[in-house]
């Protein structure tokens, strides 16, 4: 890509060095006609202003690594990549190297060994995904060791040792869907909580979520929802529904604490259920067709790709700006119907 100086834009916006100054640095009066030339040129020579670069006095490259689940696995992960291209875009020029490294979704030992290759590397920081709980506590505590500094990802951790979680309030995302699936289903229902894909005992995440669900129910005067958890491997996900909703079940709605709520609706769609209410999580494409289809009702988006963007932001301002980082970035939970969908994608 050409690099511009403030004269070649001037050149071609057909106006003075002094103007651009302006323009670019936000200070002084500029004429409208000036100001059009040269946003004109600044948005067709795709512009991008170094200023903070320019004023760092650190000579330092810092080396960040991230550790999450290899997104050719689990589609989930995708959004998160994206982000740290946009973070290596960003921050190149900054002396910022970024680094994925993917371990598979579903396999503790892969976790464990792409978890030791980073710590090898003595990177400066690791955003990391902690996916499964007990192994991330003795992984968090060598990189402590090592005095490699480790902030989270889309998993909260209860640590000391972590610099800062990126993420939802999970237990409040359990409540939120309690109550869509609680306006649309009848009193004293009987509901099922379907983790897919997931060792339980090992996933905070999974936890908060069903607790936060039952919690919001349990609140409730004078009802008595029937709530049955189910853990399953995908590969026996049919039959595990096959035996909830046989001849006499009751069951009017579903909840799905993952993104593979398309395979819950998958089954649905081929077995020709109908008035069974669903909520589920993230803008995968299948799960958008489903929702556009009107099988699943509700998902809860939770902006992964913003995630990771903001998790790689709050590192590189603390090592280049010595900003403090906050221990916890809550984002906003994003209720998503068929009628609002097109606004997040």
């Amino acid at each position: 890509m050409k690099k511009y100086t403030i004269k070649n834009i001037a050149e071609l916006a057909g106006v003075s060095k002094g103007t651009v100054d302006r323009v670019i640095h936000k200070r002084g009066k500029v004429s409208v006609k000036a100001l059009e030339k040269v946003n004109a040129v600044l948005s067709e020579i795709d512009y991008k202003p170094n200023l903070l670069a320019r004023s760092l006095k650190k000579t330092k490259e810092y080396h960040i690594c991230v550790v999450l689940p290899d997104f050719n696995k689990d589609p989930f992960w995708r959004p998160c990549f994206e982000g740290i291209e946009a973070a290596v875009q960003e921050f190149a020029s900054f002396g910022v190297f970024i680094e994925p490294f993917f371990f598979h979704p579903n396999d503790v030992n892969s976790f464990i060994e792409i978890n030791k290759k980073v710590l090898e590397l003595s990177p400066d920081a690791v955003l990391l995904a902690p996916l499964f709980y007990k192994e991330t506590v003795a992984i968090v505590n060598n990189y402590a060791l090592a005095d490699i500094i480790v902030s989270k990802f889309n998993n909260q951790l209860e640590t000391e040792k972590t610099k800062n979680f990126v993420g939802q309030d999970l237990f409040k995302s359990g409540r939120i869907a309690a109550s869509l699936l609680q306006m649309i289903i009848s009193k004293n229902a009987a509901i099922a909580i379907i983790h897919i894909d997931e060792d339980y005992n090992n996933s905070i995440h999974m936890q908060e979520k069903e607790k936060g669900f039952r919690h919001y129910f349990n609140e409730l005067e004078d009802a008595n929802y029937v709530i049955n958890t189910y853990n399953t491997k995908q590969a026996a996900l049919e039959n595990r529904l096959d035996s909830i909703f046989n001849n006499t079940s009751k069951v009017e709605a579903i909840f799905v604490t993952t993104s593979k709520v398309y395979k819950v609706a998958d089954f649905f769609k081929a077995k020709h259920i109908k008035n069974v209410k669903i909520v589920g999580y993230d803008l995968l494409d299948e799960n958008i067709q489903y929702l556009n289809d009107g099988i699943i009702n509700f998902l809860i988006h939770q902006d992964p790709k913003k995630q990771v963007y903001l998790g790689l932001s709050y590192l590189v301002d603390y090592f280049l700006f010595d900003k403090e980082i906050p221990a916890k970035s809550l984002l906003p939970i994003d209720i998503i119907t068929s009628e609002n969908l097109e606004t997040y994608l």
